[in-house]
């Protein structure tokens, strides 16, 4: 690891633009993980790059706010569509996403020969943190605030509308309104890390956070705090740790948590695969005591 490069400002701006993401993404992924909803995650992030291509195609160059734009309106319009057209009890919303995630692809993929910039457009398929200007500071602790202020304040309507719609329908719970604003919130934080891992990578750090503390723990606030420190910390150790191994910070901070994820996976004292505890143990161990 070069320690030289700490006193960098780019580098410097790459890594708490990394951890503010990474925080935010896997505070947010707590959500995704109690809603599993992961596939529709993975459909948005890929909806994004159709967004993008438009973004270039209507204004004829690539910048960080039509790239930023045009990946919104793409998810919010697929996200929120996919919603509305579900409301109607024919059509499920996984359905109705997967209907408009791939015609929205597939207009992007026809846009792509159309527009000049096909290189440059790599930078937001996989990331580019390192290069991360003001705008992309802005944009990512904006949304982020806004993010982690909205979850907190109304947290106990959210985690009610996802366990018990009826019931906080019956209570006075705008669930309607919740729903669209956690797929709103869903699409920001996915936006939001589009400089850091980019639309493809995206899914990454808004799943594995709060998937690798449910192998640790069974308590629910610590699905959002504990996924926001895993986070936060796995992307500005995967960003210190890209250049001496030579990989681009984008996948280096999905790798990092995949590897995390999966280390909890094996050593988790309660959930991992060599705990004592373990379903697949208990099952053998019951054949083999079971009475003839």
């Amino acid at each position: 690891m070069d320690f030289d490069l700490l006193n960098n400002l780019f580098y410097q701006r790459a890594l708490a633009t990394a951890g503010f993401i990474g925080f935010t993404n896997g505070f947010f992924s707590g959500f995704v993980v109690l809603r599993r909803n992961a596939l529709s995650v993975s459909a948005l992030s890929h909806t994004m790059l159709p967004g993008i291509a438009l973004g270039i195609f209507l204004t004829g160059a690539l910048s960080q706010w039509n790239a930023f734009f045009g990946a919104l309106f793409a998810a919010l319009l697929v996200g929120l569509g996919s919603v509305a057209v579900a409301r109607g009890n024919r059509v499920e919303q996984g359905t109705a996403l997967a209907v408009l995630y791939t015609a929205a692809f597939a207009g992007g993929i026809a846009l792509l020969p159309k527009i000049g910039t096909r290189q440059e457009l790599e930078h937001w398929l996989f990331g580019d943190i390192i290069a991360v200007g003001n705008t992309d500071i802005w944009i990512a602790f904006g949304i982020g605030t806004i993010i982690l202020l909205v979850t907190n304040l109304l947290m106990r309507p959210i985690l009610l509308t996802l366990f018990e719609p009826h019931v906080a329908a019956a209570q006075g719970v705008p669930v309607r309104f919740i729903q669209y604003l956690i797929f709103t919130l869903l699409v920001l934080a996915l936006v939001s890390s589009l400089q850091a891992v980019g639309c493809v990578l995206s899914v990454g750090l808004l799943v594995t956070p709060a998937a690798t503390v449910s192998l640790l723990t069974d308590r629910t606030s610590a699905l959002f705090w504990g996924g926001g420190l895993i986070g936060g910390i796995g992307s500005i150790g995967a960003v210190l740790l890209s250049g001496s191994f030579g990989i681009t910070p984008g996948p280096a901070i999905v790798i990092v948590l995949g590897l995390l994820f999966i280390a909890a996976y094996l050593f988790s004292p309660k959930y991992g695969l060599l705990a004592p505890h373990h379903p697949s143990r208990t099952h053998k161990k019951s054949k083999k005591t079971a009475p003839n």
